[in-house]
């Protein structure tokens, strides 16, 4: 029989199974599986061809063959995967590029493609190229938000604001300071999602399931062809995907990060609060109260960062059930959903950073009869005085529950107000004029007198802004080289692909 010999196709199941596949399973596993291994048929298609050069150039299968194999995977390459035809009767994705290949070249040629391999180690592979590609995306996202938050921290590096412990005021704040700190902890969520990346980046090609083969397969060579840092050494752990649970657990991280910066965004866009506000085309209405906004996209994210709080359980407890032979368990698809989550959620909160809109006036106006200056006035009554922080404190608290009974604002706060506090509290009067006791609880000068590294003094925060820029840079450059990587090794295949086909 030649290469072009037709005959009839027989299914994989056929040749060991009496009974075809019931109504039920081809509703419930067969059609969901192979629905969603459409979406990766690039990636299926990139490891048929890396796979087929490989066996090629060392002699596995002849040119002949090779060639003939890579010229209907060239094809391949050309469709969109909604155009590829598929039939449910004939299994997995793999089989459903075996039975198009049967249909162009018969199955003496075409079927020796899946020499030297299994579809357990070739499915693992595909995995692995979907989930960086897809981890790459979301970085991507990420640092468009960083570059908001940066963008944000600039224009208010000296707007001040109450800062809030047990919602309560603390004490003084910058904004800019604030959204700072948002972008240092997804600075450290990227980092965490390079470190499952170096992780995801190994290649299963070649491990045959689980115990290798006598195929003289040179792994080295498809890790190349495919973008691969290394090969995945050890050929029990080409069919593992704990990969997948380290990356949905950085993944869980990002979304904490989103929801904590969106839950204070959308408890301080409240009418009692009136510190910031969404862009109208970020917020919703009501259908009964003609006067209300709002925060549509800040819920949203909220909402998607409630399940992520599930994500690396859920997987860790999967894996519980796999024991040594039930390759289901390995495969982890939340991985996908929670790739798209997170790209989604941060591209919207990027979204909704880059019009906030931030009332100044309002987070000032609060300040101006706040006693968020308090420790302030009680460090410089330590520095005068020579009495311990402890004493002073007790002299400072009753001040303040002095003045509160009798509506004395902070600014309105005498000598001898405190001088009455400290009698009661100590027996001593510390004899502080008024211009001193006002001055240390003035909030912008308190912003002005941090001295600590990471503090809210405006030095501070610049030097913070230029450091979270040059990060941010950093992570860009990352992802490019990542991405720059990919293309030499895609580059690398086409050529491996010509030199066969010609």
């Amino acid at each position: 029989m030649t290469a072009h010999t037709m005959q009839n196709e027989m299914l994989l199941t056929e040749a060991r199974l009496s009974a075809p596949p019931s109504n039920r399973l081809v509703k419930y596993h067969d059609i969901p599986a192979l629905e969603h291994e459409r979406r990766q048929f690039r990636e299926f298609v990139a490891v048929d061809r890396a796979h087929t050069a490989m066996i090629v150039e060392t002699g596995i299968i002849s040119r002949e063959v090779g060639r003939s194999i890579l010229k209907q995977l060239e094809t391949l390459k050309t469709l969109r995967p909604e155009d590829f035809s598929t039939d449910v009767m004939k299994g997995s994705f793999l089989l459903q590029v075996e039975s198009f290949l049967f249909d162009a070249i018969g199955e003496d040629f075409a079927g020796q493609m899946h020499t030297g391999r299994s579809r357990i180690d070739q499915g693992a592979t595909v995995r692995r190229l979907y989930d960086r590609n897809r981890m790459l995306d979301v970085m991507d996202r990420m640092n468009e938000l960083q570059a908001a938050l940066a963008t944000q921290a600039a224009r208010h590096a000296r707007t001040i604001m109450p800062g809030y412990t047990h919602m309560q005021h603390a004490q003084p704040w910058v904004f800019g300071h604030y959204l700072l700190s948002f972008s240092a902890r997804l600075h450290d969520s990227f980092a965490r999602l390079t470190e499952a990346y170096a992780r995801v980046n190994r290649n299963p090609l070649g491990a045959v399931g689980l115990a290798g083969t006598s195929w003289p397969l040179n792994r080295e060579r498809t890790t190349a062809l495919l973008g691969f840092d290394t090969v995945l050494e050890n050929s029990k752990l080409g069919r593992e995907a704990w990969y997948a649970a380290e990356t949905i657990g950085a993944l869980s991280f990002v979304m904490a990060d989103l929801n904590d910066l969106a839950t204070d965004l959308h408890v301080w866009s409240s009418i009692e609060f009136g510190l910031v506000e969404s862009d109208d085309s970020y917020s919703g209405t009501s259908s009964i109260f003609p006067q209300k906004k709002n925060p549509t996209a800040l819920e949203t994210i909220k909402k998607a960062a409630g399940g992520a709080v599930t994500w690396l359980s859920t997987a860790l407890a999967t894996f519980r059930a796999e024991g040594t032979g039930d390759q289901a368990m390995r495969d982890l698809p939340l991985i996908h959903s929670a790739l798209e989550t997170t790209e989604g959620m941060v591209d919207l909160l990027t979204g909704v950073i880059e019009t906030l809109i931030v009332h100044e006036d309002r987070m000032a106006s609060l300040l101006s009869g706040s006693w968020a200056t308090a420790s302030n006035l009680a460090d410089v009554i330590v520095r005068e005085s020579g009495l311990s922080f402890r004493q002073v404190h007790h002299i400072v608290a009753r001040l303040v529950r002095n003045c509160l009974r009798a509506g004395v604002r902070p600014d309105q706060v005498t000598g001898e107000w405190l001088d009455e506090a400290s009698v009661e509290t100590t027996g001593e009067k510390l004899g502080f004029t008024d211009a001193m006791v006002r001055d240390a609880l003035d909030a912008r000068r308190f912003v002005e007198t941090r001295v600590t590294v990471g503090s809210v003094a405006p030095a501070e925060v610049d030097r913070m802004l230029t450091r979270a820029v040059a990060e941010a840079d950093g992570d860009r450059a990352w992802v490019a080289q990542a991405r720059g990587r990919l293309l030499h090794a895609e580059q690398a295949l086409d050529s491996a692909v010509t030199a066969i086909v010609g």
